[in-house]
């Protein structure tokens, strides 16, 4: 019941059509070639909020979403490593999130930019686990720490029994290989104590908090920090 990690979103904020979220523009940053350069400055920025948290005493990881392209940029570990540098945040604090379908198309050398990173102190997550056809390949092959079971499965858990024994059997997978397990989409308290239940212990979701900009996450923790120093928190 405290807050443990936190998960940067990129958000668009245009000025005339407000908040845009990534659907509507990482496709186009791809296709002009900027999505390494927008996923450069989304990790600097991360990197730099987390290490905020971290002088004020609330040490808070951060996880950063990793697009297909930057791993397939040999020079991604040297940039990831000059961004911790520059920033000052250990590499223990920082997750990169990846998925698997940007993996699927060229394994081998995604796999040497992942060990890379890992030497490096980082730890590795894979994504809305559970939706991809290679799933399992990627466990054996690939050198993750993390499980992100998929909202997909977390939405109607409490009411749906094959999605529960689905979940279980992510996370019983999760517990043999010696992996964390984070389930994504948490919307609803009853939610929350099912997995708990069930021994998944990191989640993440709207029941816990929509995305923030840095400011109000900042408040949150602190006043949720406060609350449990208090003994006021569940």
């Amino acid at each position: 019941r405290h807050i443990a990690r936190m998960e940067a979103l990129v958000r668009w904020p245009h000025p005339k059509r407000g908040y845009l979220s990534p659907s509507e523009f990482i496709p186009l940053a791809e296709d002009i070639g900027q999505i390494e350069q927008l996923g450069e400055i989304v990790l600097k920025t991360s990197c730099i909020a987390a290490c905020k948290l971290l002088r004020l005493n609330y040490p808070v990881n951060v996880s950063v979403n990793v697009n297909p392209r930057q791993l397939l940029n040999r020079n991604f570990p040297k940039m990831v490593s000059q961004i911790l540098q520059d920033t000052g945040l250990p590499a223990k604090s920082l997750i990169l999130e990846i998925t698997e379908d940007a993996i699927v198309n060229d394994m081998e050398r995604i796999s040497k930019v992942l060990q890379e990173i890992k030497s490096l102190g980082i730890s590795i997550a894979l994504d809305d686990f559970g939706t991809g056809y290679s799933s399992l390949t990627l466990l054996r092959e690939l050198p993750i720490d993390i499980l992100k079971i998929d909202k997909s499965f977390v939405r109607t858990l409490d009411h749906n029994i094959n999605d529960l024994k689905i979940v279980q059997a992510i996370i019983g997978l999760g517990k043999n290989l010696g992996l964390t397990i984070i389930a994504e989409g948490v919307e609803t308290e009853q939610q929350t104590r099912l997995l708990l239940r069930h021994e998944c212990y990191y989640q993440q979701g709207y029941h816990f908090s929509r995305p923030i900009p840095y400011q109000a996450l900042f408040e949150l923790i602190h006043d949720k920090k406060n609350r449990v120093a208090h003994g006021s928190a569940h």
